[in-house]
């Protein structure tokens, strides 16, 4: 028997009601937001994040060309890419999930972003651009430009680094399926962003991607093994590589449509293991985006052979739903959704994105998801999307935008170098490696505004500290901002 749409009657109904009650109404709503002002502002960040020379249209001013040099010490130019965070390391494997989740963002929201969609795809394919680069040779990946122990002991602008820019790869030898698969995940979705707009460009993706799973699944193994003196802590897989291989597979299923990859889902459902920790989605764990992303084409009645990852999907979407007790889903009492370890606001940009995006394709099935005995609609897997979103942008308990420079209030002392110290423009000198201390000790705003930067948030309790020492709090990412700029583009359109 089919599910019954979300009503009030029944134990279940009342919980969700009321729940879901207490995080609209627990403090009170600012008002209506100006969503294409905060999603010009998200892309724009990504210009503020940038290594290498840079372009003569850059629009975040205070920023200078740097890290001209890297990859020379391996022979091979590894200019370009993208700063993960507040540091001045090019970490490959966040930097490849950022990239899939813009390109993503494009593929199911282009259409609502208007003049920045030409903003958005030139942010992919900063990042392509690199990812092409490290991909070159074949049967090699390089992951990592800058020795992060050396660059997390200074405090130093990335125009000034002189912290050591180890390179990190890769190989037969020293396998990484997890970044490997990521990166043919990154290459596989941007070849879709540039299908129409530059053909050659996406062919080259395309066949880079084919390339660099190819060697993933043939070599496979953990880059936390193989490198874990390099990425450990800072982007350890803990998860394990086998989802970054479904997750290759599925986005090059979607890009190339050939039967290949659809059998190599088929087969290796079980093995790698696509039914575990199905609420998890980030740049270590693909599962919860795996599931979403499949899903589409068994709501489109195309591939029956997918259905259990659509019953992941609906599982992982009940999950979510505030009222229902999961272990590892919590809610503030100001409605933030809250996972614990780490930089919180990943987790929700990247699960609201999941939420908005599988509604979308509930929508155009006219269906609804089953969770035990009464259903969630579309309409309110977009009203909880958007409730984060609103929360990010300033309705919450403290009234504070979690972007920089959206709203009156919003975090001036992040956790971020070259947002923190003097500019080149404002200060021409160099600033040596401990000589930053003092600027990142100081209790003053950050000179430099990073607008569109979208810190790690507050607290389980909706408390936020605004400075620089609390990094989990008040770090931007890029990986928190490449989700949050789908979600910006479908709500300036319906907001």
């Amino acid at each position: 028997m089919a599910p019954k749409p979300l009503t009030f009657p029944g134990i279940f109904s009342a919980l969700l009601a009321f729940s879901f009650s207490l995080l609209l109404f627990c403090h009170p709503i600012i008002g209506g937001h100006n969503y294409h002002d905060a999603l010009r502002k998200s892309i724009l960040f990504f210009e503020g994040q940038r290594s290498g020379r840079l372009p003569p249209d850059q629009r975040v001013k205070w920023r200078r060309d740097s890290a001209l040099h890297d990859g020379s010490t391996a022979g091979v130019d590894l200019t370009g890419g993208y700063y993960d965070a507040g540091d001045n390391v090019k970490f490959g494997f966040p930097m490849a999930f950022t990239t899939t989740l813009l390109a993503w963002s494009i593929i199911d929201f282009g259409r609502n972003m208007g003049p920045e969609l030409k903003n958005t795809v030139k942010a992919v394919k900063w990042s392509t651009d690199y990812l092409l680069k490290a991909t070159e040779k074949p049967g090699v990946v390089y992951v990592q430009v800058g020795d992060a122990y050396s660059d997390h002991s200074c405090w130093e602008r990335p125009e000034d680094m002189d912290t050591l820019r180890t390179v990190y790869k890769i190989d037969n030898a020293h396998p990484g399926s997890d970044v490997a698969g990521e990166t043919a995940a990154a290459l596989a979705a941007a070849s879709i962003v540039f299908r129409k707009r530059d053909p050659a460009y996406s062919r080259l993706l395309l066949n880079r991607a084919i390339r660099v799973f190819n060697f993933a699944d043939k070599h496979r193994g953990a880059y936390s093994s193989s490198l874990h003196s390099a990425v450990c802590p800072f982007y350890c897989d803990v998860n394990g590589y086998q989802d970054e291989l479904l997750w290759g597979a599925a986005w090059l299923h979607k890009a190339s449509r050939k039967r290949v990859y659809r059998e190599y889902i088929v087969k290796n459902e079980v093995v790698l293991r696509a039914g575990d920790t199905i609420n998890e989605f980030g740049w270590d764990n693909k599962h919860a985006g795996i599931n979403v992303l499949i899903s589409k084409e068994v709501l489109m009645g195309k591939a029956d052979y997918f259905e259990s990852f659509k019953q992941n999907a609906d599982g992982f979407i009940c999950s979510l739903l505030p009222g229902i007790s999961h272990p590892q889903v919590q809610y503030s009492p100001g409605g933030l959704m809250f996972k614990t370890g780490g930089s919180n606001m990943q987790h929700v940009t990247s699960l609201s994105f999941l939420l908005l995006a599988y509604s979308n394709y509930l929508s155009h099935a006219n269906k609804v998801v089953p969770c035990g005995e009464s259903s969630a609609s579309p309409a309110l897997l977009k009203h909880l999307a958007k409730r984060q979103v609103d929360y990010i942008l300033g309705d919450n308990p403290l009234g504070m935008s979690y972007m920089v420079g959206y709203g009156a209030r919003f975090p001036r002392r992040i956790h971020h170098r070259g947002s923190s110290l003097p500019s080149v423009a404002a200060h021409p000198a160099r600033i040596g490696c401990k000589a930053g201390t003092r600027y990142y000790l100081s209790p003053n705003p950050n000179p430099n505004l990073l607008v569109g930067a979208v810190v790690g948030g507050p607290n389980v309790s909706d408390a936020f500290p605004d400075s620089r020492p609390y990094f989990q709090e008040s770090e931007p990412t890029t990986y928190i901002n490449a989700p949050l700029v789908g979600l910006l583009a479908f709500f300036s359109a319906h907001p």
